[in-house]
């Protein structure tokens, strides 16, 4: 798989994404470039057993993780304790609708929480959700907007960070919409979407 890791933390991204879950395309292993601090690397993983997760911490210096499978809010509890000073991201799935109650339980072990489209894969499924869905929003927990955002949702997604459902949008994570293939990324589409959106 071509990657293009480097060209994509030029762009001073505040976060970038390795995706550590085999049956992904964009499974990543091997050497990871040198980037500045400044970027923080986020893990990936999808049902992983805590050891496993402490181990690519330790080895790629990654300073959060996010969880997309059905990691349970003890499970959260146990990697907050051994895994010091690493921010925790909980991925839930939307749809067309979300029982915000699931969310009170993780509200004390994660750092923030993440809202994908649900599709038949964890992520990466390539096409949004409602966000209107967030408009019932009941946490103070800072969140990430995922779920197939790409240049042409641009305009949208300016039109939603000045709604009350974005009051506690804290990012954005981007990712397929942005590819030539799996894990390659198109610079340029990315300098026009960050010359748009960024703050």
């Amino acid at each position: 798989m071509k990657l293009n890791i480097s060209e994509v933390a030029a762009l001073q991204p505040d976060y970038l994404g390795f995706i550590f879950w085999e049956p992904s395309k964009r499974s990543f292993s091997g050497n990871m470039p040198a980037m500045p601090h400044s970027i923080k690397k986020i893990g990936v993983f999808v049902n992983e057993t805590i050891p496993e997760i402490l181990n690519k911490i330790k080895e790629y210096n990654l300073l959060g993780v996010q969880l997309h499978g059905k990691e349970s809010a003890v499970f959260c509890k146990e990697l907050q304790e051994k895994a010091k000073g690493v921010k925790i991201i909980k991925v839930f799935s939307v749809k067309n609708e979300f029982n915000f109650d699931v969310l009170k339980e993780f509200d004390e072990v994660c750092d923030f929480f993440l809202f994908d489209t649900k599709g038949e894969l964890p992520g990466g499924n390539g096409y949004t959700f409602d966000w209107n869905v967030l408009k019932k929003y009941p946490s103070t927990k800072p969140f990430f907007l995922s779920g197939g955002i790409g240049l042409e949702e641009t305009d949208k997604i300016i039109s939603f960070l000045h709604t009350n459902a974005a009051k506690y949008c804290y990012a954005l994570d981007i990712n397929s919409k942005f590819e030539d293939s799996p894990g390659l990324k198109n610079i340029e589409k990315l300098k026009q979407f960050i010359a748009k959106v960024r703050i």
